[in-house]
């Protein structure tokens, strides 16, 4: 490749397999690995980081595949961090890349207008930045369901389908265009995250929906702890196949309560509108963290909130004297999840 003789972008998606016991220091471990390669790094989460390469390659006097790989070598052998990765000329297609890696492995996506295309036309509409399931829905019920149908219909068209700037932006990504840069200063957003990994791939939603109510019960718990509130939430999902989905949604209100918590998961589960899709990894964030003083009465609560929100102070209570484990929810009760002992 001459990625750097050009003029050309060359971005890099690292997506690192994080130890489920991995200490608070690993995110400035990351940051010092990454760093040191260029100081083009954003962070975005301690799994996560995007850098641009483009100065660093004729300073490492390395192609895109080439130090893509020193880089995945140095965060195994320094920090113990396997990791997949994805490599393209603008952001966008390198994360695209990166969530069809395994660990271990990179894609490369040339700068050249045929390996864009080969690469993002035969993709599934919705794998596209912004396209969620209702954008999906809409798509395909004209017959739009992969990348190209979209890249080859008239862009009128689609703003009339969608509005005038989704319509618009939508087309752009569908060419594999994106202005989307590196900032190095973007600060990472205050959050906690949990993870639930499958001991093998679940097919049956009735198990991801108590591994999400076990996620929101944990990061409840720890928001309420550490006397935080959140104003968004997170929810990856990671499938058999290597691939993974992420949505993002705002809370009706910042809470730290996992009755709100479960709610607004089970709602960007039941969004994605999953067939029969096999999850090793279910993982949830919740972001935008504030002090839980002085926060606004909850007006997010139901009327039939009470009586939970009165359990979790008592279940509060006993994990602090008896440690997480003693009591959870009784829906969990089934799955047998963390040896946990007693159902609230």
């Amino acid at each position: 490749m001459t990625d750097h003789s050009h003029g050309h972008r060359t971005v890099l998606h690292l997506r690192f397999v994080l130890p489920t016991d991995g200490d608070s220091s690993l995110l400035e471990g990351v940051r010092a690995l990454l760093e040191n390669i260029t100081p083009r790094v954003e962070v975005i989460e301690p799994e996560t980081a995007v850098l641009d390469l483009t100065s660093a390659l004729p300073y490492w006097k390395r192609d895109a595949r080439g130090l893509t790989e020193l880089i995945q070598l140095r965060a195994l052998a320094l920090l113990g961090l396997h990791s997949a990765a994805g490599v393209g000329p603008n952001r966008m297609l390198a994360t695209m890349a990166c969530n069809l890696t395994p660990p271990d492995r990179r894609t490369i996506i040339d700068h050249s207008p045929d390996a864009i295309a080969t690469f993002l036309r035969t993709r599934p509409v919705r794998e596209l930045p912004g396209v969620g399931s209702k954008t999906a829905a809409t798509l395909t019920s004209y017959g739009l369901h992969r990348v190209a149908d979209v890249a080859d219909l008239p862009p009128a068209t689609l703003q009339r389908l969608l509005g005038a700037r989704a319509g618009r932006t939508l087309h752009q990504r569908a060419l594999g265009h994106d202005t989307t840069t590196v900032d190095p200063t973007s600060p990472t957003p205050a959050s906690i995250s949990t993870e639930h990994r499958f001991p093998r791939d679940k097919l049956d939603p009735a198990a991801h929906r108590r591994a999400l109510l076990a996620l929101a019960d944990d990061l409840g718990t720890q928001l309420r702890t550490s006397g935080q509130i959140a104003a968004g939430l997170t929810c990856t999902i990671r499938y058999a196949d290597h691939t993974s989905t992420r949505r993002a949604r705002t809370l009706p209100e910042a809470t730290q309560h996992t009755v709100l918590l479960a709610r607004t998961a089970y709602t960007v589960y039941e969004s994605l509108g999953l067939q029969r899709a096999r999850v090793r990894r279910i993982a949830l964030r919740a972001d935008d963290l504030r002090p839980a003083q002085g926060a606004s009465l909850q007006l997010a609560l139901h009327s039939g909130d009470e009586k939970p929100l009165a359990m979790e102070a008592v279940a509060d209570r006993a994990r602090a004297r008896y440690g997480h484990s003693v009591i959870y929810p009784a829906a969990l009760a089934v799955s047998g999840q963390s040896g946990r002992t007693r159902s609230l």
